[in-house]
């Protein structure tokens, strides 16, 4: 059966000596895995569609076994990602979070639109990083996670001090801080914030600008959460924490002025 689905390159990988194995998250049928063949060679109409964030309208064909991508219309080739050594390692590891998440032919509801707006967000210059973390947030749910983030995962209570729990995966009132050692206090801001990363879609965001401090408080919850629940080791994560210990890798920014409060 031959299909016209709506997609974005997840990873592309060389096999034999002029095809690749690629894999795209598709609006219609979720992620699929393809031969195209002849990918590998300069000249191959599938050349300059097969690589990793190209956007486009695929026709694949199904069947028995592994489908065939048999041509496709560019959308969008998230040109920006593909020269700016930030945006590229961030969109990267959006890219590979999502792949490691998702099982081929499954179809994740909201999945495909939160991997298109974040790299539509990264390809359009917003901050990256932050982007990521809304991502990881949102990819939650998908990995089996679901935070208690609307009250308190012990006794309910809406109102009060809170925290942040690893042991409970969620907020803690004052009431209930001795249950978990470990909790994390929190300011009504970074409450807020936390909300705003797991339930806000990313293209209501507008542009949202966060200190660095912030987005390091964000990423040390959220990353604690994928190493002790979820247990995925990610390749460009790596990456990120190379360019995290080496700055100089980077052009400098100004810190901004944050409008996440």
């Amino acid at each position: 059966m031959l299909n016209k689905w709506e997609g974005i390159v997840l990873r592309s990988i060389p096999y034999g000596e002029s095809n690749k194995i690629v894999t795209v998250f598709t609006r219609e049928a979720g992620k699929m895995t393809a031969m195209a063949r002849g990918a590998k060679k300069p000249a191959s109409r599938l050349a300059s569609i097969t690589q990793p964030f190209m956007e486009c309208s695929f026709l694949i064909r199904t069947g028995r076994g592994m489908g065939t991508l048999e041509q496709g219309e560019p959308i969008n080739s998230m040109r920006f990602i593909r020269e700016d050594l930030e945006a590229t390692a961030y969109a990267s590891y959006v890219v590979e979070l999502i792949d490691r998440l998702t099982e081929d032919q499954e179809r994740v509801s909201g999945v495909y639109g939160l991997l298109s707006d974040a790299l539509h967000a990264i390809d359009e210059q917003y901050d990256p990083e932050a982007i990521a973390l809304f991502v990881e947030w949102k990819m939650l749910p998908v990995a089996g996670i679901h935070p208690v983030l609307h009250q308190c995962a012990n006794c309910g209570a809406t109102e009060g001090e809170f925290a942040f729990s690893f042991q409970q995966i969620g907020f803690l009132c004052h009431r209930c801080f001795a249950i978990d050692r470990y909790i994390i206090r929190l300011s009504p801001t970074q409450l807020r914030l936390i909300r705003t990363f797991y339930n806000v879609p990313i293209n209501r965001l507008g542009n949202l600008t966060l200190k660095k401090s912030t987005k390091q408080f964000m990423k040390k919850i959220i990353r604690t959460i994928y190493d002790e629940q979820v247990g995925v080791r990610l390749k460009s994560r790596a990456f990120l924490d190379q360019l995290e210990s080496t700055p100089a890798l980077l052009p400098k920014k100004e810190e901004p002025e944050e409008t996440g409060e």
